[in-house]
C-alpha cells in the first residue's frame, strides 16, 4: 500500500503556511508601525522637557551659563569640556548665547548638545544618565544610551542642532555616528512628516535634509519626500524646538 498526502491535505498545509507568513509579516508592519509613532512621541517630550528647562533655570540645556552652580564643576576643569565629569553630575557651563550648538556646526568648544541631555538628566526633566561629551570615535559620535537618548528604532538617536543661519533650535534624528544620519525611508520620513506637520521636507517645523545631501530622501527639486524610493536609510529629520 503506497502513502502520500492527499489534496485536501496539501492544500491545508498551503493555507496554514500562508497563514503563518501573514502572521508574521502583519506582526512586523505592527512593529515598524509602534517604531515609527515613537518618533513623534519622544520629539514631543524632549520638546517639553527643553521648554520645562528654560522656565525653571531661565537658560536652555546645554547652553546654560551656570550649570556648575548646581551641579558642579567637572574635575579635572576642561576648558573645552570634552573629557568625562568626576561625577555623573559635574558638568560645564555653555556661552548663554540661546544656541545650542552641536560638534561641527562652529569651532566651539563647549559640546553644548551634549551636555544638553546631561543638563536635563540632572534637572529630572528626561530618564538616564549622560556623558556630556562626544563618544570614543570622534568630536561628532553620538552614543545612544551613553551620551543622548535612545531611540525605539534600531541604531537612531536624538541630538540638539543649532544652524547659525537659522538662529534656531532643532533636534536631529538620525542614526548614531554623528545623530545625522539617514536611518529610515523617504517614505517613512514623509509619514511623520505629515502626522507632525504639513509633509513636505523644506516647510515647516518638521523637516528632512536635501536633496544635495540625502538624494535618497527627497526630490531633486527639494519639493517632497522621495517616496517612490525603496532605500531603507535614506532619510534624517529635523524638529524645530521654539525655544
Amino acid at each position: 500500500m503506497r502513502y502520500g498526502f492527499s489534496l485536501v491535505e496539501l492544500s491545508i498545509v498551503l493555507v496554514i503556511l500562508g497563514l503563518l507568513t501573514g502572521g508574521i509579516l502583519s506582526g512586523q508592519s505592527l512593529i515598524r508601525a509602534a517604531e515609527l509613532r515613537s518618533v513623534s512621541v519622544d520629539v514631543g517630550r524632549y520638546h517639553t522637557a527643553a521648554l520645562s528647562f528654560r522656565d525653571r533655570y531661565f537658560a536652555l540645556p546645554g547652553d546654560m551659563r551656570n550649570a556648575t552652580d548646581f551641579w558642579g564643576a567637572q574635575e579635572p576643569v576642561q576648558a573645552d569640556c570634552k573629557v568625562a565629569a568626576s561625577s555623573t553630575m559635574a558638568t560645564c557651563n555653555g556661552d548663554g548665547n540661546g544656541l545650542i550648538f552641536y560638534p561641527g556646526s562652529l569651532a566651539h568648544t563647549h559640546h553644548e548638545a551634549y551636555r544638553a541631555w546631561q543638563h536635563l538628566a540632572n534637572a529630572g526633566l528626561v530618564e538616564g544618565t549622560y556623558t556630556g561629551i562626544h563618544g570614543t570615535p570622534g568630536p561628532q559620535y553620538t552614543e545612544p544610551g551613553v551620551n543622548a537618548p535612545i531611540s525605539k528604532i534600531r541604531n537612531a538617536t536624538f541630538n540638539f542642532y543649532s544652524p547659525v543661519a537659522t538662529g534656531k533650535n532643532l533636534l536631529m534624528f538620525g542614526r548614531l555616528s554623528d545623530g545625522n544620519d539617514p536611518v529610515i525611508s523617504a517614505e517613512e520620513a514623509w509619514g511623520i512628516d505629515m502626522k507632525m506637520d504639513d509633509g513636505k521636507p523644506q516647510t515647516g517645523k518638521v523637516t528632512g535634509p536635501t536633496f544635495a545631501t540625502r538624494p535618497n530622501c527627497v526630490t531633486a527639486d527639494d519639493a517632497d519626500y522621495a517616496v517612490t524610493n525603496t532605500v531603507a536609510n535614506g532619510c534624517n529629520m529635523y524638529f524645530i524646538g521654539g525655544y
